[in-house]
């Protein structure tokens, strides 16, 4: 398959789209892939890979987990992908939510072992925000942005807030917030025409004021971190602009935790650049689907198994 750099770009799955066995075909089947998972192990000091392979799937699916998992995978793939590649270096790098620390990897801006350490803290700062203050999540499908703001207001009080998290395609939005509020929303979306309104099996809210918990030592894993300027720009969840230099990066880490993923606007950033060929490099194909409804007009190509590499070619 004929790719072109200055067209493509590499896309990192986030929270959501983790499953039990990810990652293990493509160690069998790539020694580059293996060392990956053998190094998280080491470095998180805790079999992460045998969670990954064999689950329980309760416990990966602990945020804690969650996280790094889907990172691992991640730069799994990417090794893969780089052994064959060597000398490819796409237009730009975005990654959903905590995928975006997974496209720091990508993008020569923090090594590996330095960001899978921040991913871990990550996932227990906002584990520690969702105990602390216990939250809730739901995906409002077949309304628009601007409807689902202003009933986010009416739902809303200054106690207890609830706000859109993620802008995901057109069609599918993910609010966050405070439990009141939330149940507050949910019945006023209905009644004004969402297709459907799905609660999410979460208690952390994430992307919203709930998440402030864990800002200040967050803030501080993220100063701590070997920050380089990136070597391909890194669009931004918070900003959906180009990410160039270590000050625009900690910036939107920074600021991830409580503000909104704006996926829409970063995909349509890239394409209005000329991108017309998506790469998901992880788990599964939550992202290629996203970018489909988008603009359907674009190439969306996932690399997580071996058969996808297959497909590649190379």
């Amino acid at each position: 398959m004929e790719l072109d750099a200055g067209r493509t770009a590499f896309l990192f799955p986030g929270q959501g789209s983790q499953a039990v066995g990810m990652g293990h075909e493509l160690t069998i089947a790539y020694p580059v892939a293996r060392a990956a998972f053998v190094l998280a192990d080491t470095i998180l000091d805790f079999p992460l890979s045998e969670l990954a392979w064999e689950g329980p799937e309760s416990e990966l699916n602990d945020t804690v987990n969650t996280q790094p998992a889907l990172m691992v995978h991640s730069v799994a793939a990417l090794q893969v992908f780089w052994e064959r590649y060597p000398d490819f270096r796409p237009a730009f790098v975005a990654g959903h939510s905590m995928g975006e620390l997974s496209a720091l990897v990508a993008a020569g801006a923090l090594p590996f072992p330095e960001a899978l350490k921040l991913v871990r803290r990550r996932g227990e700062l906002m584990k520690a925000a969702g105990e602390q203050n216990p939250g809730g999540m739901a995906a409002i499908l077949g309304m628009d942005i601007p409807t689902v703001e202003k009933l986010c207001a009416q739902a809303s009080t200054p106690d207890e807030v609830v706000q859109v998290a993620n802008d995901n395609c057109p069609g599918q939005v993910v609010v966050s917030g405070a439990g009141p509020a939330l149940r507050r929303l949910l019945p006023l979306a209905k009644k004004a025409g969402a297709r459907k309104v799905v609660p999410l099996a979460v208690s952390i809210a994430a992307h919203s004021p709930l998440m402030e918990h864990a800002q200040a030592e967050f803030f501080k894993a993220v100063e701590a971190a070997p920050l380089q300027d990136p070597h391909t720009p890194i669009i931004g969840n918070v900003s959906a602009q180009p990410l160039k230099r270590v000050r625009d990066i900690e910036d939107d880490l920074k600021a991830q935790l409580t503000s909104r993923v704006r996926w829409t606007e970063s995909i349509q950033y890239m394409l209005a650049q000329g991108v017309d060929t998506f790469i998901e490099i992880g788990t599964g194909s939550v992202l290629s689907n996203l970018v489909k409804r988008i603009n359907r007009k674009t190439r969306r190509i996932q690399l997580g198994t071996p058969e996808d590499f297959e497909k590649l070619g190379g």
